[in-house]
């Protein structure tokens, strides 16, 4: 069996790359040995084990968090966040479900390090709705260059996330931009402040138009898309995502059908998929 070593912080080793080191020399645990760790802190809710769960995992997090070293924050940062998020897929973990750790801790460690860039980057107002998030965490990776897009790229990438091709755009031009203050900062008559030049369009006629299509594609097409699916399935998609209430988590989800949050996870994912099957005749005719 793995032994029980120490478990390394960034502060405690000295710097990032004497971190990534050291968290290379826990090795990586057997399926086998794995289930027999998993099950002893499950039911004897043995520490030692939970602690070698973890540390042969810290590689999993230390690679997660690179993938967002773009946003300009410190890599120990969100480091230790995807520690927080792996000691709770630890905590969480049932053996018996035929799933690998490795598999079930990415979800957790890639939700605790999306809050807290959610809360910490400078452009965190841009990503308001479950949409905005999963077009900003993943419009960057998507992008071939630092340069604009073009049509044709906005539109694949607004297929691609399920957004609107203007909400790509305007996410990219904002992700691509600095900061400026809205209403300026002094208080003289020819300061410049951008929101005295924002025009009022809602009462063109075009976004009158739009705002009602849009309204049609939402109530009827919603509500028909969710006719296709089977109870389970309306079941999951309305709680994650049609609520406007505490939205479900796939655990609470798992435990609520006795299956998975993996399952879980994938029976959302053909139900999305599905849906936007049965609403692009709609979003095509508009």
């Amino acid at each position: 069996m793995t032994q029980v070593l120490a478990f390394p912080t960034v502060s405690a080793v000295g710097n990032i790359d004497a971190y990534i080191q050291a968290a290379r020399q826990f090795p990586i645990l057997t399926e086998e040995e794995e289930f027999v760790l998993a099950s002893r802190f499950r039911e004897h809710e043995d520490l030692d084990a939970a602690r070698q769960l973890v540390l042969s995992h810290l590689r999993l997090v230390i690679s997660i968090a690179r993938g967002y070293l773009g946003y300009g924050l410190p890599h120990a940062d969100l480091i230790q966040e995807g520690n927080v998020g792996l000691m709770k897929a630890v905590k969480r973990f049932d053996p018996t479900r035929g799933v690998r750790l490795v598999s079930f801790a990415i979800h957790w460690i890639k939700a605790e390090i999306h809050e807290y860039v959610l809360r910490n980057w400078r452009m965190v107002k841009v990503a308001t709705t479950k949409a905005q998030r999963k077009l900003f965490f993943n419009l960057r990776g998507m992008k071939a260059n630092s340069d604009g897009l073009s049509s044709l790229q906005v539109a694949d990438i607004a297929h691609r996330l399920s957004v609107r091709p203007d909400e790509v755009t305007e996410m990219d031009t904002r992700l691509s931009g600095h900061d400026l203050a809205l209403e300026g900062d002094g208080d003289e008559e020819d300061a410049f402040a951008p929101i005295s030049y924002l025009a009022d369009r809602s009462g063109e006629p075009l976004q009158v138009i739009e705002s009602r299509a849009r309204v049609h594609l939402h109530n009827d097409g919603l509500q028909n898309a969710l006719a296709t699916l089977d109870p389970r399935s309306r079941r999951i998609v309305e709680a994650r995502w049609l609520t406007d209430d505490h939205a479900a988590t796939l655990h609470e989800l798992a435990a609520e059908f006795g299956v998975s949050a993996e399952r879980i996870r994938q029976i959302e994912a053909k139900a999305m998929q599905k849906m936007r099957a049965a609403l692009e005749p709609l979003a095509d005719s508009r």
